[in-house]
């Protein structure tokens, strides 16, 4: 062993005994000593022997208390194959759901919203009422149940509302009758009581009268002028006679009536076509005989000319 392997030995022993050559934490802890409980200092690391064996045990943590695990549902057994293994199927998988049937109102079993009418207290309430050749809701406001007579809409329904002291509100049914038989005759009088744009018939081509039509006369009316137009061969009648637009629509794409166009032009080639030929095979017949006519002729005047040059 060389001088410099025995210096090295040494200094490694000095180290050992000093605590220094266990790395950074020895001897960080060497030169911060701890007090132990004797008084005398000890490296950090060091643990000091209990006195009584008892303290030796350290004190053990409680165990958690397990939370109680919900109960699982025992499986349906599942049914096997054919008629009685599909029936089985379709009750494991009701009971693999487990969901209860949801309302309209979104809950689980809960009935959904109901949008039931208010029920009368009226002893004399009428559920139809009759106005205007028509049958009303009685349950209706008054107001939207008049709109159900052909030529009254909601704003011309809470004019008469108002002309006839009712409120549009109210339930139809609760209206005495003799108030709903004064509604059907201020009907019958708007035009005196309304501006004319608010009229469906404000001018009367024939007698130049102010008329709004309610209820079947509606339709009679409108009849009667669209015949008026197709007897004077107005632009409007004619459109109405071949089921064309009337007010100026494009009909290039829209409104087309009748049959398909290449249906009628392959027709009307066929129909073309088998006249052709029935009128070909006629002429040819005839002109057959008329041909065999004067071939028949000639024969003949040769004949008549060779008999006289035998004579003489």
């Amino acid at each position: 062993m060389g001088l410099m392997e025995r210096r090295v030995n040494r200094v490694t022993e000095a180290l050992k005994s000093h605590g220094f050559f266990g790395g950074r934490t020895r001897a960080l802890s060497r030169r911060i000593p701890v007090r132990g409980p004797s008084g005398g200092a000890h490296p950090r690391r060091v643990s000091i022997a209990p006195k009584t064996p008892d303290a030796a045990k350290p004190e053990e943590p409680a165990a958690p208390a397990k939370a109680e695990e919900p109960e699982k549902t025992p499986k349906k057994e599942k049914g096997g194959k054919g008629r009685d293994g599909k029936d089985g199927g379709k009750e494991g998988k009701e009971g693999k759901d487990g969901k209860e049937p949801k309302g309209k109102s979104g809950k689980a079993g809960g009935p959904g919203p109901s949008k039931k009418k208010p029920v009368p207290d009226n002893p004399n309430f009428r559920y139809i009422v009759r106005l205007a050749g028509a049958d009303l809701d009685g349950q209706r406001a008054a107001a939207l149940a008049l709109t159900g007579v052909r030529g009254v809409g909601l704003r011309v329904a809470e004019v008469a509302c108002r002309l006839a002291s009712v409120d549009p509100r109210e339930m139809i049914g609760n209206i005495p009758e003799a108030t709903v038989d004064g509604l059907e005759a201020l009907l019958g009088s708007l035009p005196q009581k309304l501006p004319p744009w608010m009229l469906n018939h404000p001018v009367d081509y024939v007698t130049g009268e102010v008329h709004h039509l309610i209820g079947p006369d509606l339709e009679t009316g409108r009849r009667d002028d669209v015949n008026q137009m197709k007897m004077i061969r107005s632009y409007r009648g004619v459109r109405h006679e071949r089921g064309q637009k009337v007010r100026g629509q494009r009909t290039r794409s829209n409104g087309r009536t009748g049959m398909a166009a290449g249906v009628i032009k392959k027709a009307a080639k066929e129909a073309a076509a088998s006249k052709g030929k029935e009128g070909g095979a006629a002429p040819a017949a005839a002109a057959a005989p008329a041909a065999a006519a004067p071939a028949a002729a000639a024969p003949a005047a040769g004949a008549k000319k060779a008999t006289p040059e035998k004579k003489a």
